[in-house]
């Protein structure tokens, strides 16, 4: 269910790392239940794959923090994991990577917890197990450039700072529902899944979804923004 912060009040987020990706999950707290605000996913660079479990971790909450800074900087956050990250970034013997990272998080108000909530960390593990690994977009992305060259491609090329909004709705005997996927310049996946509170069409709740992409665009102050739907 879609869900808007409170200001002032804490959210939580979880961290999952696989072999080729990373993942978040921002999370609100209201009357003891869970309620998700944004799920992040990258996937790992060549260079990336090697690092260390501790490092993909900490590397998943700098990616966090960068694409959803306006939370970030609204907000006290969270980290809920049960690996030592703030010692991690603080060691005396961190390596530069880390102490660049170290430097970069310490703008915020971070706090370090250990795991309660076993629903959320499981949808950041699945975000993370099925995000495609970076050779899988770098394939995607050469068939685009293919289409391209053939003049068959079906998107037109956009800028190097255009974000992209992907928006889908689906309505069936249990409700409707939508889905919101907001693509960063550089391929970072943000999240959201949007239970409607009322009957509707597939193209009412495509429309939703579009009027909640929106929403989150001006929310994460996205300049430049390229939408897509199914209809």
């Amino acid at each position: 269910m879609l869900s808007k912060p409170v200001p002032g009040e804490d959210l939580f987020v979880y961290l999952a790392v696989s072999n080729s990706a990373i993942s978040s999950a921002l999370i609100r707290e209201e009357l003891g239940a869970q309620h998700p605000v944004f799920y992040t996913s990258k996937a790992l660079l060549d260079a990336e794959t090697g690092y260390p479990k501790m490092e993909k971790l900490i590397l998943a909450l700098v990616v966090s923090a960068r694409k959803l800074r306006p939370y970030y900087q609204a907000h006290r956050v969270i980290v809920m994991t049960d690996f030592p990250l703030r010692s991690i970034l603080h060691s005396p013997d961190a390596s530069q990577r880390l102490m660049k990272w170290a430097i970069e998080l310490s703008q915020y108000d971070l706090l370090y917890r250990p795991k309660t909530a076993i629903k959320a960390q499981a949808l950041a593990d699945f975000v993370a197990e099925f995000t495609p690994s970076a050779e899988k977009e770098k394939l995607v992305n050469q068939k685009k450039e293919s289409s391209k060259a053939d003049g068959t491609s079906a998107e037109p090329s956009q800028p190097s700072d255009m974000w992209q909004l992907r928006v889908d709705g689906a309505s069936n005997q249990k409700g409707a529902g939508a889905g919101v996927v907001i693509i960063t310049p550089d391929g970072t996946l943000l999240e959201q899944a949007i239970t409607l509170g009322f009957p509707a069409s597939n193209n009412e709740a495509e429309y939703e979804a579009l009027l909640a992409g929106l929403r989150l665009a001006k929310e994460l102050a996205i300049k430049k923004l390229a939408i897509y739907s199914d209809s």
